[in-house]
């Protein structure tokens, strides 16, 4: 009888706050008949699967923020450049609309960093030709100089001829980075340095940072460069170079915003780039990956999730990944902060106009170049992905030169998707793809071009889908991914940087096409 008692009283105890509130006559009747008392339960929400994920993707929502970013743009001087007004812009767009849902812990994450920008003419014997300022070149300015042409790459102090010293070198695009050929034509004395293409167009790109060791740089076409050295074997050239440079500190900002629900000790982490190159409105660079993975989070609410998914616009991307590597030291500086990040996802460039689907070779069976454990698993969802909808992919070599580096350097796996920047396609890419042969993969790869007209709608959209496939399959389990080892992670991390160090100093190695944006890319000449 005591046991029944017990019981009678403790199923009592927890049906009281469903009762209503007792009236003063304790008779249990609430005051106000009971209305607004009432608490139902919101409907539960179907667990989260890739074709419903994959549904919610639609064309309209992608052309709708496409068409916001390149409002963005055209109200803040044509671009979306990192410290600027139209970057602000873009990070409180993407931040407000992610706050507002309700379903994210959002935040802004400050930092600052050194921002470059400025001007340059080049012009020989009188005639002006088409030249791009270097990021983080010194000021400069030469008139009448004489042109020497480097021997073999620039990539060695032994290819300066004693020439060059008081004189501009002519220096060809490969094999080493821009920074190294703008030391040693410094060192050999010249006044400046001007690198041609070894492919068609201007030669864009960064110096990584600043440094006294520089001689001022800017970058020509292969057209041009050739026809510099044609008139210098004709006879004495002058030429007039000058490099106006501004650098500056900028804060620029992070967004970050992680799903309220899942298990916050197993993390999914995706990112993309929210800014764009000075010189247009980077609509593909990267508004495709911001506003891909933005729509896929906006939609993932719908659904119940059972591990969090952390997604991050990274600013600075442009001048060397900063606003990633920035993210990856603040959560490095806790070891059990890093070890929730299960695998990272990173999707920059996925809407080029004449574009080609490849994932980063994260097995190495291409490149060499091996991911951190589990990234051969994500290479693989990705090629099951494309494969079950008629394409095939090509690998990308997992080299570092987008945001996930800083993600492979502490040892998390990755992934992504990346569809060409200048690179010019193959016949063998036109076959997988269509599109054109011999025309670059973006002709509008850091340029004013890079607009709303630069995408390629049909990529677009495959390629949102599959984020939202590769969502939906880590937001419910990561069984197909290794274990969190620490040790094994900081080993592979180490492995990374050893190799990044070495690839670096290389000064003759063979050119693996290009890669996406990131200040490495542009940085390899």
């Amino acid at each position: 009888m005591k046991t029944t008692t017990t019981a009678a009283l403790a199923l009592l105890a927890l049906a009281l706050p469903a009762m209503g509130k007792e009236g003063p006559e304790g008779k249990g009747k609430a005051k106000g008949k009971g209305k607004g008392k009432c608490h139902p339960h919101p409907p539960l929400k179907p667990l989260v699967s890739s074709e419903a994920l994959q549904a919610d993707v639609t064309l309209a929502g992608l052309r709708a923020d496409a068409e916001k970013l390149q409002s963005i743009a055209d109200a803040n001087g044509g671009n979306r450049v990192f410290g600027s007004a139209g970057h602000n812009s873009t990070v409180d767009w993407i931040y407000n609309t992610l706050k507002a849902t309700g379903h994210y812990n959002v935040y802004k994450q400050p930092f600052t960093e050194q921002y470059s920008e400025g001007s340059a003419s080049f012009s020989v014997n009188g005639k002006k030709v088409a030249s791009q300022i270097m990021t983080y070149t010194p000021s400069g300015d030469v008139t009448e100089g004489k042109i020497v042409p480097v021997n073999a790459l620039g990539c060695v102090e032994e290819d300066y001829p004693a020439e060059v010293a008081g004189s501009i070198a002519l220096i060809k695009r490969g094999e080493c980075n821009f920074a190294l050929k703008a030391t040693h034509a410094k060192t050999a004395g010249a006044v400046g340095a001007v690198i041609y293409n070894n492919i068609e167009g201007i030669v864009q790109g960064t110096l990584g940072a600043v440094s006294p060791d520089y001689a001022p740089v800017v970058g020509i076409s292969l057209a041009d460069g050739e026809a510099t050295l044609a008139q210098l074997a004709a006879g004495d050239v002058k030429a007039d170079l000058n490099v106006f440079s501004l650098i500056e500190d900028r804060v620029n900002y992070n967004v970050i915003a992680e799903t309220i629900e899942g298990d916050h000790d197993n993390v999914l982490v995706v990112g993309a780039h929210s800014d764009s190159v000075k010189a247009g409105p980077g609509i593909n660079d990267d508004g495709s990956g911001s506003i891909g993975i933005l729509n896929v989070a906006l939609a993932l609410p719908k659904y119940k999730i059972k591990n969090a998914v952390r997604f991050g616009w990274w600013g600075a991307e442009e001048f060397g990944k900063l606003g990633s590597y920035y993210y990856v030291r603040q959560i490095n500086q806790t070891e059990s902060e890093l070890a929730k990040m299960r695998a990272y996802l990173n999707f920059d460039m996925i809407a080029s106009p004449n574009y080609i689907y490849s994932a980063y070779d994260g097995d190495g069976s291409t490149f060499g170049l091996v991911g951190p454990a589990g990234s051969d698993v994500i290479e693989k969802d990705f090629q099951d992905f494309y494969k079950a909808n008629g394409y095939e992919t090509i690998p990308k070599a997992f080299d570092g030169r987008s945001d996930y580096a800083a993600f492979i350097e502490n040892g998390v796996p990755a992934g992504g998707i990346f569809t060409g920047a200048e690179e010019l396609k193959t016949e063998e890419e036109a076959g997988l793809f269509g599109g054109v042969a011999g025309v670059a993969l973006d002709a509008n790869y850091h340029q004013v071009g890079d607009t709303i007209n630069n995408l390629a709608w049909d990529a677009f959209l495959l390629n949102t889908k599959s984020i939202a496939n590769s969502v939906a399959k880590y937001a419910l389990s990561f069984d197909s991914l290794p274990s969190v080892n620490l040790d094994k992670r900081r080993h592979s991390g180490d492995m990374t940087r050893l190799m990044k160090k070495a690839r670096d100093a290389q000064p003759h190695k063979h050119e693996e096409g290009h890669g996406p944006c990131g200040g490495e890319e542009r940085a390899l000449a």
